[in-house]
């Protein structure tokens, strides 16, 4: 009896050392509130003094950035063409990406002016302190040649995301690319690109850093502040994720553009629609935004976190579509459809 009743003691002592070892379950991660009024921090309806480009008087101008299958002119046609078609409507403004030695003008530029779209050029310009040093004028001069001949106006973002860590090594310093943002506008002057208007566009990460800030160069330098915002790797209402950048840009008497959103796959098909629907109430609830561009990409390699492309996603495709028939963003007509 004794020997067993020791027995049984040690099975009950070894259970309790078993249970206390157990490693506890996560605790799941808690959906975001996509339900309650929006943010509503930068409600300035201008008007405002925005370059060539004008920003509308009432609501907000659609744009988008569309990957095509192939990085060809005709490739870049075909890929507007088929959102277009699948919303039922023209983009305002197409945004096109250009590496600091890929001149403005080709053919497919061409063909998205003539349609009537404004082109947003993100120019990834180089290191900031061969800028300054005056190593790349005649690149920057070939530049603002071949935007001045497109006689249309041009919104331009001079090194989009400067303030993204893994740039620091070209970027430098603050200092540094208010520098080169500088000389550039310099050079656009001497070349009488009168036709650019200057967008200014950090990420809302770094807003939240409390870095993006001090990249600024200045209300005298900027037409439109802009910033780049994503549900990628966290998954929060936007009016949360790009909130610091709202009270930012409230300070400054420009119009804003949201350069690049977009919400991630990872989040699932009622998630992204149910993102996009608060998306659509945050624009509208912020009247200082005059314009919003999405990113219709999945970048080569990456994984559901950051891709964005809503093709293929019905749902969220169908509260995309809901946001570019309202009437808001539809300045310069009535409804799609009505």
């Amino acid at each position: 009896m004794r020997r067993a009743a020791a027995l049984t003691g040690l099975l009950a002592l070894v259970l309790a050392g078993c249970t206390s070892h157990r490693r506890a379950e996560p605790e799941p991660t808690p959906s975001p509130d996509l339900t309650s009024p929006p943010v509503a921090v930068a409600v300035n309806p201008g008007p405002f003094e925005a370059g060539p480009f004008e920003a509308p008087a009432k609501g907000a101008y659609l744009g988008a950035w569309i990957k095509p299958d192939a990085l060809t002119h005709a490739g870049r046609v075909e890929a507007v063409d088929a959102l277009e078609h699948d919303l039922g409507r023209p983009l305002d403004i197409v945004n096109t990406y250009r590496r600091f030695d890929q001149m403005v003008g080709t053919a497919s530029d061409a063909e998205f002016l003539d349609r009537g779209a404004t082109l947003m050029v993100s120019w990834a310009t180089g290191d900031n302190r061969s800028i300054t040093a005056g190593e790349h004028d005649q690149l920057i001069r070939e530049q603002a040649r071949a935007i001045r001949k497109v006689k249309k106006p041009v919104l331009l973002r001079i090194r989009w995301e400067m303030d993204r860590p893994n740039l620091r090594a070209t970027m430098w310093s603050p200092e540094d690319y208010i520098a080169a943002y500088k000389r550039i506008r310099e050079i656009f002057a001497e070349e009488r690109a009168r036709n650019v208007s200057w967008v200014w566009c950090p990420t809302a990460e770094g807003f939240i850093r409390g870095d993006a800030q001090a990249f600024y160069p200045g209300d005298d330098q900027v037409d439109w502040t802009c910033v780049d915002v994503y549900a990628g790797n966290v998954f929060q209402p936007i009016g949360q994720l790009m909130g610091p950048f709202l009270q930012f840009a409230a300070q400054h008497p420009k119009p804003i553009i949201i350069g690049e959103f977009g919400v991630a796959k990872a989040w699932g098909s009622a998630g992204r629609a149910a993102w996009l629907q608060d998306a659509q109430r945050t624009f509208k609830a912020n009247r200082q935004i005059k314009a919003v561009v999405y990113f219709e990409s999945d970048p080569s390699g990456n994984g559901p976190n950051q891709q964005f492309q809503l093709a293929g996603d019905r749902p969220a495709f169908r509260a995309f579509t809901r946001l570019t028939r309202d009437p808001y963003f539809n300045v310069d007509g009535p409804e799609p459809g009505a």
